[in-house]
């Protein structure tokens, strides 16, 4: 009798836009510029950003970048890392989403471990509804879910993983039918109080904040679940309102 072959422990793929790419337990796997994995020529994305590999018997992605952070959640959206450069993490779930940002380009990928170390479980549902959409101990008002809706919508709307392009302030105000300085004053709102609650990202130089803080804020919502692909119907019914003069 033939003996049996067991199957491998561990095996690791790597999902990006439609395509699946092995890793080898001795291969340092590379995504960014250039690499295994070459996203995307994007001169905002490092040439090598993020790197997989195994070290005694559990995989590891470090970021090998010296400017951008990647957003490392479990796809239940119930653990959530940021991961800065020159940090790393173990994989240990069985499908682990990334998502990061280089310039207006957002992107995501998922990590799948055939053996994962870690068992997830699954707590009773919350009938609790009081109205307000939460991510911890951040409670966020009609409105200020729509402001994120109408930044996250290029993202929720891609099927599966891969690039998006996230609109400026201009457009998402537009989509909204809303003002541009309503818009920014939501988003100001939302970025303080998540800041406040210890999501990184968010505040920093005057530059820096402008320039970043509505992409982080997208990498943090999707990665969160705080706007889903379900809630895209509410920024039509919005543009309506706004249109025929309703105020909500």
């Amino acid at each position: 009798m033939p003996p049996v072959t067991p199957p491998a422990t561990d095996q690791l793929s790597v999902e990006f836009a439609g395509e699946e790419f092995e890793v080898a337990p001795d291969q340092v796997f590379t995504v960014g510029r250039e690499g295994d994995l070459a996203i995307d020529d994007n001169l905002f994305l490092h040439r090598n950003f993020l790197t997989i590999q195994n070290v005694d018997g559990l995989w590891l992605l470090s970021n090998v970048g010296t400017r951008l952070s990647a957003t490392v959640t479990d796809t239940g959206g119930r653990v959530q890392a940021w991961l800065a450069p020159g940090a790393r993490l173990p994989l240990v779930f069985a499908a682990t989403t990334v998502i990061f940002s280089a310039g207006p380009t957002t992107y995501e990928l998922t990590i799948h471990a055939a053996e994962p170390t870690f068992r997830e479980t699954h707590p009773p549902l919350d009938d609790d509804d009081d109205g307000l959409s939460t991510i911890g101990e951040v409670p966020l008002t009609h409105s200020q879910k729509l402001m994120i809706l109408a930044l996250a919508e290029p993202v929720l709307r891609r099927e599966g993983t891969g690039m998006s392009e996230l609109p400026t302030s201009a457009q998402a105000a537009e989509r909204l039918g809303w003002t541009l300085t309503r818009f920014n004053r939501k988003l100001d709102n939302v970025c303080d109080k998540l800041d406040r609650s210890g999501v990184p990202g968010l505040r920093g130089g005057v530059r820096s904040y402008a320039t970043n803080r509505r992409v982080r804020l997208v990498e943090h919502a999707i990665s969160a679940r705080m706007v889903t692909r379900e809630d895209l119907p509410l920024l039509d019914l919005e543009k309506q309102n706004a249109l025929s003069g309703a105020d909500d």
